[in-house]
């Protein structure tokens, strides 16, 4: 679990779906990252995620960590986006019969978790099936 400092340092990729593009190759990278592993270039310019994309491989968690307890059973899935970057996420807003790979899906952002007593609530993405 993140904690609440580390959660707010994350906004912009948990929000906006930020991410880094090399300005020399065109890599993009999902967190974002100072330095490019492909040509090593230091140049990287802020770019947003494509909002839509498609399930490669899920599976059914039925005994979670204790933050997520209260969600099981739940899917979570790896989804490449319309960009090609890969990124993984809950599976929400259909039965686990109806998830297949391939199946095309969209961003949205919802409650991940909260953080105890604190009460701080604690968002994020999740995909949900496009509906065509």
């Amino acid at each position: 679990m993140s904690t609440p400092a580390r959660y707010w340092r994350e906004i912009p990729q948990r929000y906006r779906l930020e991410a880094n593009k090399c300005s020399s190759c065109g890599k993009i990278f999902f967190p974002p990252r100072l330095l490019c592993n492909v040509c090593q270039s230091k140049d990287l310019e802020k770019t947003k995620l494509a909002e839509t994309g498609k399930v490669l491989t899920y599976t059914i968690i039925r005994v979670p960590p204790h933050q997520f307890v209260d969600q099981a059973p739940y899917a979570v899935g790896i989804v490449e986006l319309d960009d090609g970057v890969k990124i993984m996420g809950q599976v929400v807003d259909c039965d686990f019969e109806d998830i297949k790979i391939g199946m095309k899906v969209k961003v949205e952002f919802r409650k991940l978790f909260d953080v105890g007593e604190s009460g701080i609530l604690c968002y994020g993405y999740k995909f949900v099936p496009q509906l065509r």
